[in-house]
């Protein structure tokens, strides 16, 4: 859209003869006068586009963002460098200005897109099959506890205490009008509690869910938990880091039934927020209950090569009370952003980019303790975010390295209680040496 609508006086009132009306209070005659408003807005005056740009700008600069500032904040979006040439691709304005494509003749280049994004998706995670259209991390998680009470007809799920703590509360937000009873299962040294994960299962469970790499950091044992849940006749459901599959055993060839995430980190900025992308992967067998959509490949009349949307299993295409889900946005921008991001690295760079923030995240780890002070919360292993309890208070201690060009870690006795004093460090492939030693010699001296 641009900055202005150029619409003059006389194009106003040509558009209004066009109408058969004499003025624009016409438009609102079925709005009953007593609810209209009388009054001016309470706003300011109108301002030049020079003025305002300075305005805006003004504005924007007291945001405190990861281009001027040292990022070691993760918990769930990460601060990863993105090629340049993601940003050119999805400047196209064939891309930015598609949603859905419901019609698959004139909609080719948007649906291969989507087709080699399931493909990409179903290589990282090794499931037979992904979909597109997920809304984030966090509801696509939510999404996939619903599918498998679905699956297995049961309605009771065990949730690991050590999966992110807002993905729990879009689960029980879910699970609550959907009559299913989510359970919480105890971490023992930062992983699943494997003693009361037994103790909980029976049959009346449908689906077990994990996070990998956990909330803190840690990797989790999946081909164990996958063992006893599927011994139960239950359905595993993984939360997984999209980096990480660059280098550890892909969910897939875990056990895993469904496997979901957060796409953030292939290729999408921070954007405060949002707008994310949520990815799911699941079993040839469960294909038929993902919610959203899924892009095949088919040939044409004439033999060539073609894509049409196979499966539609939301609302807005089947009866409501046949529906999976009612995911109706088309996050196809986003998805696309991930494509060319996964496409750009390959596989050699993607594993370059996951290894990288590995071994950065574990020199940063042993540097905290070493020479400032920290002390680890757990022994088990970490891929590219820790654990670790600092000796001053954790919001005191970001608030003095905020002053020092550093954002700092997570607080993460906000969620956990027991571990006071635990602050959450994510290290991605952007951070230097310099950067790292500057944050070790900065919680040193406080």
């Amino acid at each position: 859209m641009g900055r202005y609508i150029p619409n003059t006086d006389q194009d106003r009132q040509d558009m209004l003869e066009k109408l058969g009306l004499h003025n624009i209070e016409q438009l609102y005659e079925d709005i009953p006068p007593e609810v209209r408003l009388k009054d001016s807005l309470s706003l300011p005056a109108p301002l030049s586009e020079m003025e305002l740009v300075s305005h805006m700008r003004a504005v924007a600069a007291k945001n405190k963002i990861v281009d001027e500032y040292v990022c070691f904040l993760g918990a769930g979006a990460y601060d990863r460098y993105i090629p340049s040439v993601v940003k050119h691709v999805l400047a196209r304005q064939e891309f930015y200005t598609s949603y859905t494509p419901y019609q698959p003749e004139i909609s080719q280049g948007t649906l291969q897109a989507i087709f080699e994004y399931q493909t990409m998706i179903c290589e990282l995670t090794g499931m037979d099959v992904a979909n597109a259209s997920m809304y984030d991390g966090a509801s696509a998680l939510a999404e996939a506890v619903c599918m498998a009470c679905q699956a297995t007809g049961k309605g009771k799920v065990l949730v690991a205490r050590s999966v992110h703590p807002q993905s729990r509360e879009v689960i029980v937000t879910y699970g609550r009008f959907r009559g299913i009873n989510v359970q919480e299962i105890g971490y023992d040294d930062g992983r699943v509690d494997m003693e009361e994960l037994k103790q909980h299962m029976n049959r009346d469970i449908a689906a077990v869910v994990v996070q990998n790499p956990n909330f803190f950091g840690v990797i989790e044992l999946l081909d164990q938990i996958a063992e006893v849940v599927h011994h139960f006749g239950g359905l595993l459901v993984i939360s997984a880091n999209p980096i990480s599959l660059a280098v550890l055993k892909p969910p897939g060839h875990c056990g895993a039934d469904i496997v979901v995430g957060e796409g953030q980190p292939l290729g999408n900025p921070l954007n405060f927020g949002g707008p994310y992308l949520g990815f799911m992967a699941t079993t040839q067998k469960l294909m038929r209950r993902m919610p959203g959509r899924i892009v095949g490949q088919t040939v044409d009349l004439e033999g060539n090569r073609a894509f049409v949307l196979t499966l539609q299993t939301r609302e807005q295409h089947i009866r409501r009370e046949k529906a999976t889900s009612n995911i109706c946005s088309n996050e196809a921008l986003n998805a696309l952003a991930a494509t060319v991001y996964l496409s750009v690295l390959g596989r050699e760079g993607l594993k370059e980019v996951a290894l990288l923030s590995m071994r950065k995240a574990h020199y940063a780890f042993e540097r905290l303790i070493s020479g400032a002070g920290c002390s680890p919360v757990f022994s088990t292993p970490f891929f590219d975010e820790f654990l670790v309890k600092v000796p001053t208070p954790v919001e005191e201690l970001n608030k003095a390295l905020l002053s020092c060009g550093i954002i700092g870690g997570y607080v993460v006795e906000k969620d956990y209680p027991e571990l006071q004093g635990g602050w959450l460090v994510a290290v991605t492939e952007k951070r230097t040496r310099e950067e790292i030693d500057a944050l070790v010699r900065e919680v040193s001296q406080r």
